[in-house]
């Protein structure tokens, strides 16, 4: 990424899962190093913890993600919530924590000048997770099984002069049950923001990067450091804009070198195990 830096009130991340090998860390890390925001939600499954048990291999390069979280709030004052997902559960013991600029929470109520937004990774929602934990952890290991195979099957892609194809992502739009999990999903944290007097939801959880209206409430997903790369804006308080890796790259570019947008954009398409740019 070039050296411009865009200014904002927030920046909501989640589901990055560092210590798993299908973590997009290089490219989350040089975004963090572009952007200087006042506030920084870390919204669950930063760190997998699953992963972690079952493998027992942290990757060199997931600790500058960490390091710099850690020198955005000693040098930018940045404050940092993180809020904790089903993968890195094991901080529901010790919440909740505060370090000075570091909160770690189990929810947040971030406040803005149209009313409150609950902050939630929001896996609470998913009756598998919560009623089944086994069934969701044999579901994490057929994931990474997936993510593997997509790995594999991309390169073969990428030989052939193919582009990036996710098979989850088909997946998911392919199976009935899996968009209907979705949508009761939505409509779940919908009900729980209303109940919490907010006028709309951020969470993260299942993937699915989104900005839509649900009813009356504002339902906003962050979706994912795996294979979406996408991360909510505040760009001042209250207004709130989706961006995926590519565009936010382009967008920093652009206004650097004045290249045209689509031009730019193609510097920034993400290579499976490649930062491109």
């Amino acid at each position: 990424m070039p050296k411009a830096k865009l200014h904002c009130e927030s920046l909501f991340l989640s589901d990055i899962h560092l210590g798993t090998p299908d973590s997009k860390v290089d490219e989350v890390t040089q975004l963090l190093k572009k952007i200087r925001c006042r506030k920084l939600f870390l919204n669950g499954d930063i760190v997998d913890g699953w992963h972690l048990r079952r493998k027992g291999v942290w990757p060199a390069n997931h600790t500058s993600f960490i390091r710099q979280v850690l020198k955005m709030m000693e040098k930018q004052d940045t404050e940092v919530v993180y809020i904790r997902g089903n993968h890195d559960d094991i901080l529901e013991k010790f919440l909740p924590l505060d370090f000075g600029r570091l909160r770690i929470v189990d929810e947040w109520i971030h406040h803005t000048p149209q009313g409150d937004y609950l902050v939630v990774h929001g896996d609470g929602f998913d009756h598998v997770t919560t009623g089944h934990r086994w069934l969701a952890k044999l579901g994490a290991v057929g994931y990474d099984f997936l993510l593997r195979f997509n790995r594999l099957y991309n390169r073969w892609r990428a030989w052939r002069g193919r582009e990036y194809l996710s098979m989850s992502k088909r997946i998911k739009a392919r199976v009935k049950g899996a968009v209907g999990f979705i949508g009761r999903y939505e409509e779940q944290l919908q009900e729980l923001a209303r109940r919490r007097k907010c006028c709309g939801v951020i969470c993260g959880h299942i993937h699915t990067p989104e900005d839509r209206m649900v009813g009356d409430i504002h339902y906003l997903n962050s979706g994912d450091w795996v294979e979406s790369l996408t991360a909510i804006i505040e760009w001042e308080a209250g207004r709130f804009e989706l961006f995926d890796y590519a565009h936010l790259g382009a967008m920093l570019f652009e206004r650097e070198t004045g290249l045209a947008a689509d031009a730019a954009r193609q510097r920034f398409t993400v290579v499976p195990g490649k930062l491109a740019g």
